[in-house]
């Protein structure tokens, strides 16, 4: 099948690079002409794992290309996804320029049916939308498809060749077909492919985010109330998990979540369940719950360290992890932003390191903070260490290193990466999420 893809951010470009791998013919569509001429060469603008792979093996192959070309690629292809930002509004809307934008290049450029697949995550109605918008361009048929993602980042590639569901969004027959089509060679091992109307396909993600989001905040409030009792976080999850109705996913406590789809996407439901008068009081608490969790580490700073704004001045604070998650270089809504903002904000000096993130670190914090060649380097002159991401390398260190190179053997773990006893055995006053 011939497909375009529009967007090379971390869902358009695993798209493109899937969809080639079994054989179609894509093209990922970007205009950003530095971005395209990079692709070309071979160069990945994210760290996504096996991404890399994937896209030189297609590209290799002549089944993967990259353009600027939008008009061009629309009319060599059947099946047009949209896979560009939705960037958060001030009010948490969605902000649907960029997409509305495309619908219009798209339907301009038309020469024959189309399938329009929205694939960015968008508000309820956005479908309805995009129909009314190509038709004020065009006269050509064509069918308008939600197909909503649902791909971690740091696991999106596995995600999508082995996906749990496939959620199509459509009320055309022949738009359904093509799409079952398409996904049936990722579906072979019976993950079911759900067709359903496109309103209720939009939702789904929606739903599924924040009801992971909801889980992370329950058990942020559990870990604090842990705190206060003297019980321990990890005890209290691991009972909890082991009810089937329940499950053990998504109840780690830590500072909180971050990234480019938990927060907006909560806020978004939030705000578009409000478009229709109604107030989705759950949410707003874990968005609350949330925002006040990345101040966790701070808070215990204070205890230690004392509070006001030059509470840590001429203290030396290493951070390690950037990225709001392992495995990707990612820092939007990242919990080391607030914590960082909150340490400089004292007075501190602040010396990060983070296995992929230090570029995207540098493009918001610039000079202000140091930015160290390695987890132990971080460490030199420290009066405390925060974890704020739990990078794999960061769960056996060497304490003996760790404690030489520190002016204070102090930890302030906020993943609950270690046992407390053998960290406190090793000399360090030692803090984690929940735990006594």
């Amino acid at each position: 099948m011939r497909i375009a893809v529009v967007g090379t951010g971390y869902v358009g470009l695993v798209v493109g690079a899937c969809f080639a791998e079994t054989g179609n013919q894509v093209v990922c569509v970007d205009r950003d002409d530095a971005k395209v001429r990079a692709l070309r060469r071979g160069k990945i603008p994210i760290f996504e794992p096996g991404l890399e792979e994937l896209v030189k093996r297609n590209a290799a192959e002549k089944r993967l290309t990259f353009t600027k070309d939008l008009a061009a690629s629309v009319k060599k292809s059947d099946v047009i996804f949209i896979a560009v930002g939705t960037p958060m509004g001030e009010d948490g809307s969605a902000d649907l320029q960029h997409v509305l934008g495309a619908v219009r290049e798209i339907a301009r450029a038309m020469n024959g049916y189309k399938v329009i697949v929205d694939k960015s995550t968008v508000p309820v109605g956005t479908s309805e939308l995009v129909r009314e918008c190509i038709r004020r361009e065009t006269t050509h048929p064509f069918s308008v498809v939600s197909n909503p993602e649902f791909l971690k980042q740091g696991a999106a590639v596995d995600d999508f060749l082995k996906p749990d569901r496939v959620v199509i969004g459509a009320t055309d027959p022949r738009a359904s077909e093509i799409m079952v089509e398409l996904y049936r060679p990722f579906t072979r091992t019976g993950a079911p492919i759900m067709v359903m109307d496109c309103a209720s396909a939009e939702l789904c993600k929606y739903a599924a985010n924040a009801m992971l989001a909801t889980r992370i905040s329950f058990m942020n409030e559990i870990a604090n109330v842990c705190e206060l009792y003297g019980a321990d976080v990890d005890a209290v999850r691991q009972a909890v998990a082991t009810d089937t109705r329940i499950g053990a996913a998504f109840l780690f406590p830590g500072v909180g979540y971050g990234g480019s789809c938990f927060p907006k996407d909560v806020q978004a439901i939030v705000k578009f369940s409000a478009d229709k008068k109604y107030k989705f009081r759950v949410l707003e608490a874990v968005e609350a719950v949330n925002k006040t969790q990345k101040q966790r580490l701070l808070l215990k700073l204070d205890a230690k360290f004392g509070k006001g704004p030059n509470a840590l001045k001429g203290k030396t604070i290493a951070v390690w992890g950037l990225a709001f998650k392992p495995r990707t270089d990612d820092m939007r809504e990242a919990p080391a932003i607030p914590i960082i903002e909150g340490l400089l904000a004292r007075g501190a000096k602040v010396q990060a390191y983070d296995p992929e993130a230090m570029d995207s670190a540098r493009r918001i914090f610039g000079s202000s903070i140091t930015y160290a060649k390695n987890a132990y380097r971080a460490l030199v002159g420290a009066d405390a260490l925060l974890i704020v991401t739990e990078w794999n390398e960061f769960r056996e260190p060497d304490f003996t290193k760790m404690k030489k190179a520190m002016k204070q053997p102090v930890i302030f773990d906020g993943r609950n990466l270690y046992q407390p006893a053998h960290v406190r055995g090793c000399g360090f006053t030692y803090s984690s999420i929940g735990r006594p």
